[in-house]
């Protein structure tokens, strides 16, 4: 196979009868797929899309999505999945920012140009046009800072990330995975749906995620892995004790976006028998870069070991790698580094340099080679002149048994500058007082690295990834 976009038709011809992509209304064999992707491409083609254009797609999890996508590369055009939840003047944003041609949803949504619907209607066949350098994906980050920015991947880039995927994870023709991280994030496509769809494998797209559900899903289409943030994690161990679900079609869990607590690790394969295989990357980086060995040693409280084909690298705020066992800002160079911020060459020549993709994380390796993030550089806490890291204070409220999650953050003092804030989201059935947690942390901290306050809650905010929102925290954290 020469290029992604041929795959629909290179699973059709090899096994028509086989499974291929599914949800909770439809599942689709290999030859109904490529028929679908046909008859998108063409009704795209028909709206106006050619190569080089882009595709905006407003959709929940859901197969149209993976349609869509292939219709669009398969007539040269690149997607921007854009997240449903967002409001209509950040949905505009995007489509407007990325300079889509046709906008895909549901038609009572803001800026929709065609009804996901119509992608069904025949129409005709079309000549197929996917030139290698084109563009494949443009993703959002996030942004929390200003407005997001988009992400250029091009087919270079996921077809160097898919291999890198599929090579760590030993995925076959036997692997099913569940997708229940959102599609309109490198994550969910490339781990849940490109990977396993290249390596022969199958997709199950979960609907809207349920913590209480999760396990009759896992029950019922019996995948054999998948990929999720530590948010999803910490529900599940949270959910009432009972019998234990059928996990045994898994053999792993992926955990990226966010560093996991090994505490949490530990809790969650105590209880539900499945290992989980920590990674980190960046939707820059076109998703992964480290990742824990499937086969093992996996070390809980490292991220893993750099993925074959990548070069991860610390350096110092000189630029200059950093000592052994030195924290330093953890920098990535390979064939998935992005080609740029859309329309920021200023952005893009600050985060890449010389090829190098700096990630604004601080990290060091271990003595076995494995990553170990500290925090992110932005997150960096300066408190009378002494640097902290959130994450190691997090780290300790997690050791305390009534801790299910923690977020710290800086927020000003007119005496210190900035000092911690802890938020502290109770265990289920457990009770702890702030008294308790601040000795907690006078046992574990030193004293300069004690929280100033703790703020006890139901929940954490979140981003639309996710991720706990530390901007959000930062907010109600100045008003304690």
């Amino acid at each position: 196979m020469r290029h992604i976009a041929e795959l629909p038709d290179v699973r059709a011809t090899a096994d028509p009868h086989g499974h291929s992509v599914a949800d909770d209304t439809s599942a689709l064999s290999n030859a109904q797929f490529l028929a679908r992707v046909e008859a998108a491409a063409a009704v795209l083609h028909r709206a106006g899309v050619r190569a080089d254009d882009v595709v905006a797609v407003v959709l929940p999890n859901r197969v149209e999505l993976v349609v869509a996508l292939f219709a669009a590369w398969r007539l040269g055009a690149a997607v921007t999945p854009v997240n449903p939840g967002l409001t209509d003047d950040d949905i505009r944003y995007q489509i407007q920012d990325s300079g889509a041609e046709v906008v895909i949803g549901d038609p009572d949504r803001a800026a929709v140009t065609l009804d996901v619907a119509a992608l069904a209607e025949p129409v005709g066949p079309v000549a197929v046009a996917t030139p290698h350098n084109s563009l494949a994906l443009i993703i959002y980050t996030s942004g929390t800072t200003g407005r997001p920015k988009g992400v250029l991947l091009g087919h270079e880039n996921l077809a160097a990330m898919c291999t890198m995927i599929i090579d760590a994870l030993s995925l076959d023709d036997g692997d099913h995975s569940l997708l229940i991280l959102p599609l309109f994030h490198v994550n969910g496509i490339v781990v849940s749906v490109l990977s396993p769809l290249l390596a022969g494998g199958r997709t199950t797209i979960a609907g809207k995620f349920s913590a209480s559900g999760f396990f009759d899903i896992v029950e019922r289409v019996r995948p054999t892995y998948f990929s999720a943030v530590p948010a999803i994690y910490a529900m599940l161990v949270a959910q009432p004790d009972g019998e234990r679900p059928d996990t045994s079609s898994l053999r792993l869990a992926i955990c990226g976006a966010a560093p996991m607590p090994a505490e949490l690790i530990a809790r969650f394969e105590q209880r539900y028998g499945v290992p989980i295989v920590e990674g980190y990357g960046l939707s820059e980086g076109t998703c992964a870069s480290t990742l824990n060995p499937v086969a093992g040693p996996r070390k809980p409280g490292t991220v893993g070991v750099p993925l074959p084909g990548q070069t991860v690298a610390i350096m110092n705020p000189d630029g200059e790698p950093a000592a052994p066992g030195e924290p330093g800002e953890v920098v990535i160079s390979g064939p998935n580094v992005m080609r740029g911020y859309l329309g920021k060459p200023a952005e893009t020549a600050k985060t890449v340099v010389a090829g190098r993709l700096r990630t604004g994380d601080v990290g060091y390796f271990d003595a076995d080679g494995y990553l170990v993030l500290v925090d992110r550089i932005k997150d960096m806490i300066i408190r009378g002149g002494e640097n902290l890291y959130p994450k190691e204070i997090e780290n300790a409220l997690y050791r305390h048994p009534a801790v299910h999650e923690a977020a710290v953050v800086g927020v000003p003092d007119a005496v210190l500058g900035e000092v911690p804030v802890a938020h502290v989201v109770a265990a289920p059935h457990a009770t702890v007082t702030v008294e308790e947690l601040t000795a907690h942390c006078r046992a574990e901290l030193a004293t300069f690295k004690v929280p100033a306050a703790i703020v006890l809650t139901a929940e954490m905010p979140r981003n639309p990834v996710g991720k706990i929102d530390k901007k959000q925290l930062r907010v109600i954290a100045a008003r304690v």
